[in-house]
């Protein structure tokens, strides 16, 4: 073996020997990363985590279908949940659920949604009452979501079908037993998709190209009124 100059035979010797170790631990590393990795993936897992425990699944697991799938035990009437309703829920929703400042509205709209200004709410578009109730349930009051008993979401939902006049008996009482008779007003608007099996709802084959010879603009603000026309007192003229 070739020293340098000034390099000792120890001073190299001791070199090497440190290296040879080095590559060592670093190969048996290596080799025990690999099997380690082998193993986890002939398991199918990433080794990290735990299995999650029911409590904590059931925590999430509060979903509700359609047909009553999910629904808790218990029930509420219309009368208990206009009282729910005015402490938990009428700051943003108003006491009638007509939405106080721009906060959603729950009530009424009912004929509005081939309007231009369609209303949706509760009664005027929301297909199911199970919609309702997760909705309600899962998020509701705004800033301390989950914070009502299964009897005072039933309660609350009694209350908004009334005033949306789903049910017009004001001792009505809902419950696990009768929720999934409730039938909402517009569901027969909501059509299953079945893709890619559904038809296209058009009549004939869609026009892709040149599909209209001319487009007409007009100016919103002179429909509504609110741009001034020229005449005798404004002689400055509209605003076009």
């Amino acid at each position: 073996m070739e020293f340098r100059p000034g390099t000792s035979g120890t001073t190299a010797r001791w070199k090497m020997s440190k290296f040879l170790k080095a590559g060592s631990v670093a190969a048996l590393a290596l080799a025990a990363g690999l099997s380690l990795g082998a193993g986890y993936a002939d398991a199918g897992q990433f080794g990290i985590g735990r299995e999650a425990t029911q409590e904590e699944v059931a925590g999430w697991d509060i979903d509700v279908r359609p047909d009553g799938q999910g629904l808790p035990e218990g029930s509420g009437s219309v009368s208990q949940g206009e009282a729910i309703f005015a402490e938990r829920c009428a700051i943003c929703h108003g006491d009638f659920a007509e939405g106080v400042d721009r906060w959603p509205v729950l009530a009424g709209g009912r004929g509005t949604l081939s309007s231009e200004n369609p209303v949706k709410t509760i009664g005027s578009y929301w297909p199911y009452l199970s919609t309702v109730f997760d909705y309600i349930n899962r998020a509701m009051p705004f800033g301390d979501a989950q914070s009502l008993q299964p009897d005072e979401v039933y309660a609350i939902t009694a209350f908004l079908l009334y005033m949306n006049d789903v049910v017009t008996d004001d001792e009505f009482v809902l419950s696990k037993e009768n929720f999934a008779s409730v039938k909402m007003p517009n569901e027969d608007n909501f059509i299953d998709d079945g893709r890619p099996d559904t038809p296209m709802l058009s009549q004939g084959e869609p026009c892709m190209t040149n599909c209209k010879a001319s487009v007409e603009i007009t100016a919103h603000a002179r429909i509504l009124d609110v741009t001034p026309d020229a005449d005798e007192e404004n002689t400055s003229g509209g605003i076009d």
